[in-house]
């Protein structure tokens, strides 16, 4: 389970950083279904997450997903936005 949260910590900040790089280049933010459809490439670059069931994979997916939804929805409805962070060791405690 340390094995699978170390993985699942590493590609949420992954998918975060990506996120962030492409909205600064391009003004757009990737889908969520263009992150998934990474996940095969990503695999490659990182064996150890072909150990990872593949739908828990998807949920931090899901996770990237919806933190920046709750922060453009934040943005919109002018509260304080607070960027989605990334994640520490301790930071990252669960999977589904």
């Amino acid at each position: 389970m340390v094995q699978t949260l170390r993985e699942c910590r590493g590609l949420y900040n992954t998918l975060l950083a990506e996120r962030k790089d492409t909205y600064e280049e391009t003004g757009k933010s990737p889908s969520l279904y263009a992150q998934i459809n990474r996940f095969p490439e990503l695999k490659k670059e990182n064996p150890a997450l072909r150990e990872v069931h593949s739908q828990v994979l998807q949920n931090v997916a899901v996770r990237i997903d919806l933190a920046f939804k709750a922060f453009f929805r934040r943005v919109k409805a002018g509260e304080k936005p607070g960027y989605p962070r990334f994640r520490g060791a301790n930071r990252y405690d669960s999977f589904t």
